[in-house]
């Protein structure tokens, strides 16, 4: 896996995390089995080094989407896009700064089974459990990393909403890269 290192350069940091972003992208303009993508599309994000709020994640403005037709997100990338990738990464690097990447995807019990069949430490959390006046993405990932953060959380939906699998790493080439390969377990077999 290729490091972004940088020594007081905020500029080049944040242009490298646009270009490493950039390419997750494009990897996952294709070949993505449409049962994994979210109704709001599917959604990726990277962080800048000590990130501490919005601005200092990208993301894509729109999800990547579901059909033929959709247009490719390449070029749609850019800091403060995606308020959920935010919260997620902001969140997971509280407990491990390391982890800067994070994707959602739609939950289902195949992906969930590919996802364990890669090996992933996968964390679940209960969207019904939510203290009240706290969010829930923010609760459920917290509630996930407290031992450690795992490599996948998920919640399977509650009151009619779409589950979500977020899958988190270090690097989105290497999530995107992991997206694809469950993709391919999830096409081509009966798990």
């Amino acid at each position: 896996m290729r490091r972004i290192e940088f020594l007081n350069d905020p500029e080049s940091e944040r242009s490298a995390v646009l270009d490493r972003l950039s390419q997750a992208v494009s990897l996952l303009g294709g070949p993505v089995d449409p049962r994994l993508i979210p109704s709001g599309g599917l959604s990726i994000g990277f962080a800048i080094r000590g990130a501490r709020d919005n601005g200092g994640i990208a993301g894509l403005r729109n999800g990547i989407s579901r059909g033929p037709s959709t247009p490719p997100a390449e070029g749609n990338v850019t800091f403060g896009a995606d308020a959920q990738i935010a919260r997620i990464i902001l969140t997971t690097m509280k407990f491990d700064p390391v982890i800067r990447s994070a994707a959602m995807m739609r939950f289902s019990a195949i992906a969930l089974a590919g996802l364990e069949s890669m090996f992933f430490e996968c964390a679940r959390f209960d969207p019904a459990r939510v203290p009240p006046g706290i969010g829930t993405m923010d609760w459920g990932v917290a509630s996930c990393c407290k031992d450690g953060v795992p490599d996948v959380i998920y919640n399977d939906g509650f009151g009619g909403t779409e589950g979500i699998i977020r899958i988190l790493g270090e690097d989105p080439v290497v999530v995107a890269n992991n997206i694809l390969i469950l993709s391919n377990r999830v096409l081509h077999s009966e798990l």
